[in-house]
């Protein structure tokens, strides 16, 4: 009978070992809970479009933002054209572990694949100071992707 503390150990380990082979830049600890907060900031302004069909359709139309794929998709053929039109229209996207860890910050109950973080609610307008945390959530975890990007490719 194992204890608690190696439950969770078997726990982390699972979710590591599902992790598709794709899932490259994989957020680290820290950029992972900045960028879960950044979704769940953008989705309380309803700045979000969530799954495949909605973020493919939002970025082939030229909106900008912040692509959030999860990192355990399977089977990954849902998925594998997501980082290429993201690439092809100078949009930064991030892997993170979990699609459940993404779906409950995006206040979602299913399970879900990826988000597009948009600056702008789909309809409507923010309020100032909320448009202003907002973007300037969104600029810090940019950087922070740009730098993994340019770090993981050299």
């Amino acid at each position: 009978m194992g204890s608690d503390s190696e439950t969770e150990n078997q726990g982390s380990k699972k979710r590591i070992t599902s992790l598709s082979p794709i899932a490259k830049p994989l957020a680290g600890k820290k950029l992972c809970k900045r960028t879960l907060k950044l979704v769940r900031r953008a989705t309380e302004n309803k700045c979000v479009k969530r799954g495949v069909k909605e973020v493919v359709k939002s970025i082939r139309r030229g909106k900008k933002g912040l692509c959030v794929i999860a990192g355990n998709i399977s089977p990954i053929d849902v998925i594998t054209h997501v980082p290429i039109l993201c690439e092809e229209n100078g949009i930064p996207y991030i892997y993170v572990p979990s699609k459940d860890d993404l779906a409950s910050a995006a206040s979602s109950k299913r399970p879900t694949c990826c988000i597009l973080v948009q600056t702008e609610p789909n309809k409507g307008q923010l309020d100032e100071k909320v448009k202003e945390k907002l973007l300037s959530e969104y600029k810090e975890a940019t950087a922070e992707v740009s730098a993994l990007v340019a770090a993981t490719l050299f």
